[in-house]
């Protein structure tokens, strides 16, 4: 069916294909995302911070997303909210792994190097309300537009959970503002994951998918 993917009912989702804008938005979120990764995975491994590694972890699923939403654009909504779907549960993942993660350094962590997660966080926080900006105008499409947004809000609102880390792993010298801000943005990735993980099953049982 060449045209089941305009069957949605938003207004956002005109007869025709994909507005180009949307199509380059997510190259340059691709490549924000990819950037943003490599840089908090060397910060936060040098800096001994779980939040700048959930981030990072954060970062590379989101440069994931936004590759898979590129290769689907032009699909019909099934293949989209299946696309919608697995990203959920990449989210999902996520979440589980950070919790674990801060588990662990709740028992054998020490303080993590705060100035290291001030300059990076800031820079991460930069990097997502740039991309958030540009993809405002598409938030509120099929359930993949709607988890890109979602994906990235969720960023910018964990970026400026790593600063507050930052500040208070800086005031109190121990390892808990870290952890329990990567606790926070695990929460976060669940909560998400699971919001286009039910709008995606919505979209497939309209369709008998």
């Amino acid at each position: 069916m060449a045209h089941d993917h305009h069957g949605h009912h938003h207004h956002d989702l005109p007869d025709g294909p994909v507005p180009p804008g949307y199509r380059r938005v997510l190259w340059i979120a691709l490549v924000v995302n990819a950037l943003m990764f490599a840089l908090e995975v060397g910060g936060g491994l040098s800096s001994g911070s779980v939040s700048l590694l959930a981030d990072a972890i954060d970062f590379f699923g989101d440069a994931a997303n936004y590759g898979l939403s590129l290769a689907v654009l032009a699909m019909g909504v099934v293949a989209r909210a299946r696309a919608a779907a697995f990203k959920a549960a990449t989210m999902l993942l996520f979440g589980v792994a950070v919790l674990a993660r801060a588990a662990w350094g709740a028992w054998n962590g020490v303080a993590p190097e705060p100035l290291t997660m001030g300059v990076i966080g800031t820079l991460a926080l930069l990097a997502n309300v740039g991309v958030a900006v540009l993809l405002y105008a598409y938030r509120e499409g099929d359930a993949n537009m709607r988890s890109v947004w979602l994906c990235t809000r969720n960023d910018a609102i964990g970026n400026v959970a790593v600063l507050l880390a930052a500040v208070g792993v800086f005031g109190s010298g121990t390892r808990w503002p870290d952890l329990l801000v990567a606790a926070v943005m695990a929460g976060l990735a669940l909560t998400a994951g699971l919001s286009v993980l039910r709008q995606a099953r919505r979209e497939l049982e309209v369709k008998g998918a």
